[in-house]
């Protein structure tokens, strides 16, 4: 397993900002890493402008040739006489030619993956697949594609200091951790930070974490060597991203904390994840169908978290 960091983005009606986001990974002063883009069967057209993105960055011809370059695979013939590819993840795929002559990848759970190198070098893979599943999914297909031994996530609507992958590797290291994450920033729908800073615990074990949804998707780390995979893959569930955190805590693993603000969380007023009364009912359907307390244990937990999301506004 390569000693880089595997970056997974979920990709849905990002084509406003994707380009931000690409820029902003391509600024990372940690500088050995891997983009996966995920689309997530957007409507619009997210796709068709990374591709142009990256396009413009290598050169078409560069683009080109590099159709499983950053990916081992394995070139063999498939049944049918056409040639098809073993990836580094285990995936049987076809090798498909597009109209101008691209090489594409069309794995066996029907992605469609396209290879580039980005700015700096670095491997970018555009992942589309064929069916709109959520964002826990579109995670999961990245994570089956990664060649990282560092998982990052990101959302394309948020926003990483430049240093944000260094200090949290260097950090990870010092606590020999397999999870890590960081502070980070309220930001309004242009990403702009507002001055609401949410600081972080040194550490969360398991119970300390039901009772507080601290942990930002877009500022966690992780060590696939201490961490197992089946543990990484999210469930599809609503509020898929805390699910995962109590799923990997609740195995004895503990989450770090560096009390640094990295990130910025765009939030528009209109936001799911702002809605009060869909906050509530989210973490008390976790507490009882997906860790299954009983109702007084739920509720217990539940009047933490609620005081806490309270002092920091939900």
């Amino acid at each position: 397993m390569k000693e880089l960091v595997s970056i997974i983005v979920p990709v849905y009606r990002a084509a406003a900002y994707i380009a931000e986001t690409i820029a902003m990974v391509e600024a990372q002063t940690w500088q050995d890493w891997e983009l996966i883009l995920v689309d997530d069967c957007s409507p619009d057209n997210s796709a068709e402008v990374i591709r142009n993105i990256l396009q413009k960055q290598a050169g078409r011809d560069n683009a080109d040739r590099r159709s499983c370059e950053g990916v081992p695979t394995e070139v063999f013939t498939g049944g049918g006489g056409r040639p098809e590819v073993l990836t580094g993840a285990g995936v049987q795929a076809e090798v498909l030619m597009d109209a101008d002559g691209q090489a594409e990848v069309l794995t066996a759970a029907g992605v469609r993956t396209e290879m580039f190198t980005g700015a700096g070098g670095q491997p970018v893979m555009l992942l589309q697949k064929q069916k709109n599943e959520g964002a826990a999914r579109a995670r999961n297909t990245g994570l089956d594609m990664a060649q990282g031994r560092y998982i990052a996530f990101l959302d394309a609507d948020d926003v990483w200091y430049p240093e944000k992958l260094e200090r949290e590797m260097r950090f990870m290291r010092q606590k020999e951790a397999g999870f890590v994450f960081t502070a980070y920033e309220f930001g309004d729908s242009q990403a702009r930070p507002t001055g609401r800073v949410v600081h972080v615990p040194e550490r969360l074990t398991y119970r300390q974490a039901l009772s507080r949804t601290v942990i930002f998707t877009t500022t966690v780390l992780f060590d696939r060597k201490r961490i197992p995979d089946r543990l990484l893959r999210m469930p599809a569930v609503a509020s898929e991203d805390t699910a995962t955190w109590w799923q990997i805590l609740r195995e004895g693993y503990t989450a770090w904390g560096l009390n640094e603000v990295l990130a910025v969380y765009r939030r528009p007023a209109k936001s799911l994840s702002s809605n009060k009364a869909e906050a509530v009912r989210r973490i008390w359907n976790l507490y009882r169908r997906q860790e299954k307390l009983s109702v007084a244990a739920s509720a217990g937990y539940f009047i933490m978290w609620a005081y806490r999301a309270t002092k920091r506004r939900i």
